[in-house]
């Protein structure tokens, strides 16, 4: 079993040498029609045959349409036969499937092929550019991400993206696709930290008509929506223990079957994942598997905090009120408030800036940028926060759990009329700030009649 850790790689610390090693292989035809042709592949399957959606197509008669395919999985390069007409031999021996060693040969009919794998070490250095698609930095950490991007966005290979919450991980996928080869192609976002852990398996691979009391119609999942483009499985580490397997063998075997149903569906997709967990502590804790864990990560990218790349602040803020604004002038952000911007911690990073900035330009009625609503900031356009609570709010005849649950109803009804204003009633724009998965924004709208 090959060293799986030398196969992956997280951007490393300010100030080292940062450097990546991707996992290819190399594919050379020995005897047949296209003797001496070579092709390097990135990607986690590989499919070899006459027809023309291979990744390398044969030509000789001896061939199936599909004949058979590499697969990339935790252990090394897996050689499966397609049900081919001749069968698939490798270094002699006929296989279903089978291993592959470093210059093993494949034999379709009459044609053989040399595996060769092999990595491919990149020194990452930082961009001059100051942004990248909707990503904005000028620190060191950020034009170094922004470097790593650039070199892995038109690769095949499987990313996951650390940071805490806020930190733009959606926005590095949106990037990574529109990047690749395949950013003519769907983007499907799945948030498995949204999606009710009942549903969640139908969210995924669809179902079929009848699979469970309520599927009155047959329905495609996110994989079968992605396919020929890229899945994004944000929250990754909120998935449950028994869907694990699953989602495991649809990357290896880039093929999915929906709930209820029998057959299986080829899907063609680019895999990227987001989380705010460390999965490498979470593996230890026995709540993520470890072969899915170094399936997904071969490459990982880490976001920092906002309190990490504080120079970042200046630029962001002037985007932010940009997008604000668009067709006028950029309101002032006087030196005091900069100050004020630059001296706060952003527990809520990039997301709460924006926040703070977009509230602060509302309040401000074409003025200056003064009053911004961070803790300890007050003043005449400061925005009113809520008076504590007393104890005239409390219901003594009801219990602790039930009061509890009676201002969580308060709370979340509050908070969605607050959003849905705020995102002029479009609910996929309000999903996208409150960075939830919009059918159960949905779900939420109608539990509280606020459905417009």
């Amino acid at each position: 079993m090959p060293d799986q850790l030398t196969q992956r790689t997280r951007l490393s610390p300010l100030g080292d040498r940062t450097t990546i090693s991707l996992s290819q292989c190399k594919l050379v035809v020995l005897k047949g029609s296209q003797r001496g042709r070579e092709l390097v592949v990135s990607s986690d399957v590989i499919r070899v045959g006459k027809a023309e959606e291979n990744d390398l197509v044969l030509t000789e008669d001896t061939v199936s349409r599909f004949h058979f395919e590499i697969i990339r999985d935790a252990r090394g390069y897996l050689v499966r036969d397609l049900q081919s007409t001749n069968g698939t031999f490798l270094d002699g021996a006929e296989i279903r499937e089978a291993y592959i060693r470093a210059g093993s040969v494949i034999t379709a009919g009459t044609v053989q092929i040399k595996f060769q794998p092999f990595q491919e070490r990149i020194e990452i250095l930082p961009t001059e550019a100051e942004s990248l698609g909707e990503l904005i930095g000028r620190s060191t950490r950020m034009r170094e991400i922004f470097g790593l991007l650039e070199r892995i966005g038109p690769t095949e290979a499987t990313v996951v993206i650390g940071g805490e919450t806020g930190t733009g991980k959606d926005l590095v996928a949106r990037t990574l696709h529109s990047l690749s080869k395949r950013k003519d192609g769907p983007f499907i976002v799945v948030d498995c930290g949204a999606v009710a852990q009942s549903l969640i398996e139908s969210e995924l691979f669809g179902h079929e008509k009848g699979a469970f009391t309520g599927a009155s119609v047959t329905r495609q999942g996110a994989f079968e929506l992605a396919n020929g483009g890229t899945i994004f499985l944000d929250e990754l580490g909120e998935l449950s223990l028994d869907l694990q397997p699953k989602l495991l063998r649809v990357l290896e075997q880039r093929e999915i079957r929906r709930v209820g149903g029998n057959r299986t569906i080829k899907v063609d997709i680019r895999v990227i994942a987001a989380t705010k967990k460390d999965l490498r502590s979470e593996v230890a804790k026995g709540k993520f598997r470890e072969d899915l864990f170094f399936r997904l990560s071969v490459v990982q990218v880490y976001l920092p905090a906002l309190r990490e790349r504080k120079e970042d602040i200046p630029a962001l803020a002037q985007e932010f009120l940009k997008r604000t604004t668009p067709d006028g002038p950029l309101p002032e952000i006087p030196p005091e408030t900069m100050d004020q911007l630059m001296a706060h911690d952003w527990p809520g990073n990039v997301r709460e800036l924006r926040n703070v900035l977009e509230r602060s330009f509302y309040l401000s009625h074409g003025g200056p940028l003064r009053f911004l609503n961070m803790p300890g900031v007050t003043g005449a356009g400061a925005v009113p926060q809520p008076a504590a609570a007393t104890t005239d709010e409390f219901d003594a005849r009801l219990s602790y759990r039930e009061n509890k649950e009676r201002q969580a109803e308060e709370f979340e009804k509050r908070y969605l009329k607050w959003l849905m204003q705020r995102a002029d009633n479009n609910i996929s724009r309000a999903a996208r700030e409150a960075d939830m998965d919009r059918k159960y924004l949905h779900k939420l709208l109608k539990k509280h009649n606020i459905l417009t």
